[in-house]
């Protein structure tokens, strides 16, 4: 959580500052809007905001809308604030935390804070299931594993466990095992002294002891390297870690989430991955299904999705065509909810008209095209029906889901564009297919 404060708050800005910090904020602080405004648009990542009730809260909010900024804000002040603090939340702010500050208070406003900009937006009941297992787990101290393809949302998932968990007030702190070289992972991790190596300029402290207290998240650990697995192991076996260049251990209270796209299983087979590490990870195992299979998330993601990238480009909201929604409902999304998300923000920028259009959901893979599920129909057809006509009800019905894609029907029924362009001017010809139909 990176947080940024503005103003004194009366001169409890030194206390409010070591609290967020203790409850793992990350701070960054402004003595008046406009120094705050300079920090906001030069591209810093801040998702929180408190700002001292006496400065004018009304302008920051507005120059924030104006600028295209989406940030909480919260407002602070002296208990005997209170026209202040009405004033502020008139204006736009979430909360109102009276001084001198609760520790208490201003950690759940963080946990909160957290949850709002990574919530978790489903409507499928596979996610329902999943999520209510992550929920009876949250609470207890063992490591848990995320499997799942690319692009399922596994962070999102293990931020769910994490808020949910008696460590909800402490650090989330996150490590991308693949996307940092193996030379710099072990130092990211433990950490290093002064003059360890060269460069080694200063202490640093590593990602286990930061997220100590709090829940630490190694992602695609499938990457890691075997020889650092064995020091990972020890980390989590032992609760201490080393310095690079320390002389002693440091104990480290962390709990471990992992998440990888590869079977962890079949690589301890194949000796790329520890076998006792993976036993130690794999004590709870939560599989995130591909999202061609959680069909009931689909549409709920893509309206979230409208709706959060019409506000960061300050366009006015609009409704998800019924084609538009075939459309999405049909694909497989290969590239899982990532993909999701890049469609629609590309469809936000598109569309034209008063709501979003098929014209508008550009796919990057259009052969990925979910079987359609009238095969099942097929096979019950009742007795009498020839086989020709069984045929010319696949292809309309095919043609229909496809909102009379050509390309898209062909790819599903496994015959060629031609073969599907000279039945479709067949069943013409013969009255089944009026002229005016909208056949792409």
């Amino acid at each position: 959580m990176e947080l940024l404060i503005v103003g004194t708050l009366n001169g409890q800005i030194g206390a409010a500052s070591k609290i967020a910090i203790s409850k793992g904020g990350q701070v960054s602080l402004a003595d008046s809007v406009e120094k705050a405004l300079e920090i906001l648009c030069s591209g810093k990542n801040i998702e929180l905001i408190m700002v001292d009730v006496t400065l004018d809260v009304h302008k920051l909010i507005s120059s924030l809308q104006a600028s295209r900024i989406n940030v909480l804000v919260v407002a602070c002040g002296v208990a005997n604030d209170t026209s202040l603090a009405v004033k502020a939340i008139k204006a736009g702010a979430k909360e109102y935390i009276p001084l001198p500050p609760d520790p208490e208070l201003i950690g759940a406003v963080l946990a909160a804070a957290t949850r709002e900009n990574h919530a978790l937006i489903y409507g499928d009941k596979k996610t329902e299931a999943i999520l209510k297992m992550a929920k009876q787990i949250a609470p207890s101290e063992a490591s848990v594993l995320l499997t799942g393809s690319s692009g399922t949302g596994k962070e999102i998932f293990s931020r769910f466990i994490h808020d949910n968990s008696k460590r909800a007030n402490q650090k989330f702190v996150a490590v991308n095992c693949a996307a940092i070289p193996e030379a710099l992972l072990e130092s990211e991790l433990f950490g290093y002294e002064k003059g360890a190596f060269t460069g080694a300029v200063s202490r640093r402290i590593g990602k286990f002891e930061e997220a100590s207290g709090g829940t630490l998240l190694l992602d695609e650990i499938s990457e890691m390297d075997i020889s650092l697995q064995a020091k990972l192991l020890r980390a989590i076996q032992e609760k201490e870690i080393d310095r690079l260049g320390g002389k002693s251990p440091i104990k480290v209270d962390t709990r471990i989430i992992a998440t990888s796209n590869r079977d962890l299983e079949k690589c301890t087979l194949d000796g790329t991955f520890r076998q006792d590490l993976y036993y130690r990870l794999n004590v709870i195992n939560i599989n995130i299904p591909d999202l061609k299979d959680r069909e009931g998330d689909i549409v709920v993601l893509a309206k979230h999705f409208i709706k959060k990238y019409s506000e960061l480009n300050d366009l006015p909201m609009k409704d998800l065509s019924p084609n538009a929604e075939k459309i999405l409902l049909n694909y497989l999304w290969p590239g899982n909810v990532r993909e999701l998300e890049n469609t629609m923000h590309r469809a936000v920028l598109l569309s034209s008209g008063d709501e979003i259009g098929e014209e508008a959901i550009i796919l990057q893979t259009p052969s990925a095209v979910r079987e359609v599920k009238e095969s099942e129909e097929i096979t019950k057809a009742p007795v009498g029906k020839t086989v020709a006509e069984m045929e010319r009800k696949l292809i309309l019905d095919t043609m229909e889901d496809t909102m009379w894609n050509r390309s898209a029907a062909a790819t599903i029924l496994g015959i060629s564009i031609r073969t599907l362009r000279n039945k479709l001017k067949q069943y013409q010809e013969e009255g089944y297919l009026h002229p005016s139909s909208n056949q792409g």
